[in-house]
């Protein structure tokens, strides 16, 4: 896909990805238009040939291809549908002063000052009781502005501008109405025509904000949910696009911005599941197929900030569209092993990359694949693109990374590794 069509989509995507809800339901939409048909984890698999793809909690999607003369390894990419937001409480919805508001947690680690001042939109997951006996899972999004998290002003606050610190309980409860009768679950119901009780739900507000092209070259995108969206849509058209002779692996978990500690997060048991399951319906020894089986996790990372060279540290510092990044910390999981085959795999497609480190002061969090190695122990890469403004409602990046991150990334599901006891060989498809 050239780099203009590939951007374009991504906008589009982001609009529907308003949570893992909204963006679970979208990478299913895609993939049944590319003929993958659904399986449920409820039922007996009878794998062939072909294209196939599962969901967990309507928020963790993994897709797998199965082609017709195989090998036995997988090639894995990890990337998290999930991002910061404000979550609903249950039975939140109040009045105070003449503010209908609804009291939210924080979900994941907030930017909290970029919540401020932005029209909010709601997504997310409903539970609707039809009959005493019968519920129902619905996936909504009203894709229209409903509540502002309003800023003090400085008139107010004459530490606004000094030391802005923000309180999430006190300063990041946002207003959805002035006084009126009807409710926000009403609402809701009377905008997709509900016939029965919304007994509970997974509800989130997202920044409505539409991505837009900046820059007096129009190379920079300033974007909701850049974190991590765009690793997994590079990694989805990716892996849509490719061929191998191994069985491909398309995953994106939810959860990852609250720990992954979840029943379908990085940190349960949902890959090694699926793997299990392909492995055993295929007749193939799990183990061995393992020992032939590379992961690359894909999340953002941070790019040099142009007004604070503090936080740069002496070397491994990320410029913008300068190519995807090669994280390797401590706690990540990259290898010079790997990492020089990947690298190998971006020379082979043009892809520019960049060695990524962090200063020795400031912390990193956990990858994805530090977590899902706790259950499938293969060999792993963490990679990601440079961002600016992470966590914040509205974020910052390179339009050229990432192109590269899906070039890198297709490259890698084209490409079988061979591995011949001391040797490895890479076969480019």
């Amino acid at each position: 896909m050239e780099k203009r069509n590939l951007i374009e989509n991504f906008c589009e995507f982001v609009k529907d990805g308003s949570c893992s809800f909204t963006a679970v339901a979208k990478i299913s939409e895609i993939l049944k238009s590319k003929g993958f048909k659904k399986l449920e984890e409820t039922d007996k698999w009878q794998l062939e040939t072909g294209n196939y793809f599962v969901t967990r909690n309507d928020a963790t999607i993994i897709a797998f291809t199965i082609p017709k003369d195989y090998f036995s390894s997988f090639m894995i990419c990890t990337t998290h549908c999930d991002s910061p937001s404000l979550c609903l409480k249950p039975q939140g919805e109040h009045e105070k002063n003449n503010y209908k508001k609804f009291n939210v947690m924080p979900y994941g680690g907030l930017l909290n000052y970029g919540w401020l001042d932005r029209p909010l939109s709601l997504a997310g997951r409903i539970v609707i009781k039809n009959n005493e006996q019968e519920l129902t899972n619905k996936i909504i999004d009203l894709k229209e502005a409903i509540a502002v998290v309003p800023s003090v002003a400085v008139h107010q606050n004459d530490k606004a501008n000094s030391n802005l610190d923000l309180n999430a309980q006190d300063d990041l409860q946002p207003i959805i109405s002035l006084k009126t009768n009807q409710s926000l679950m009403d609402y809701i119901k009377d905008f997709y025509q509900i016939n029965g009780e919304i007994m509970d739900y997974d509800l989130y507000f997202y920044n409505i904000e539409e991505p837009q092209l900046i820059g007096l070259e129009k190379d920079l995108l300033v974007s909701p949910r850049i974190d991590n969206l765009t690793s997994v849509y590079s990694a989805l058209q990716g892996f849509l696009e490719s061929n191998n002779k191994a069985i491909n692996v398309f995953v994106a978990f939810n959860n990852e911005e609250i720990g992954s500690l979840t029943k379908e997060g990085a940190e349960s048991s949902f890959l090694l599941d699926i793997l299990k399951r392909i492995a055993t319906s295929l007749e193939l020894d799990l183990a061995k197929t393992l020992a032939h089986t590379f992961v690359v996790s894909s999340d953002n990372t941070h790019a040099i900030h142009p007004n604070h060279e503090e936080y740069m540290d002496d070397t491994g510092n990320l410029d913008i569209n300068k190519g995807l990044a090669i994280v390797k910390e401590v706690n990540s999981t990259t290898d010079g092993y790997f990492s020089t085959l990947f690298k190998m795999i971006c020379n082979q497609t043009k892809a520019l990359y960049q060695d990524a480190t962090i200063k020795n002061d400031i912390s990193s969090g956990s990858t994805l694949s530090t977590l899902s190695l706790r259950h499938v122990s293969v060999k792993s890469i963490d990679i990601g693109i440079p961002q600016l403004a992470m966590h914040s409602s509205f974020e910052c990046c390179g339009t050229e990374d990432i192109y590269y991150l899906y070039l890198a990334i297709k490259q890698f599901y084209q490409t079988y590794i061979k591995i011949d006891k001391e040797k490895t060989k890479l076969i480019f498809s």
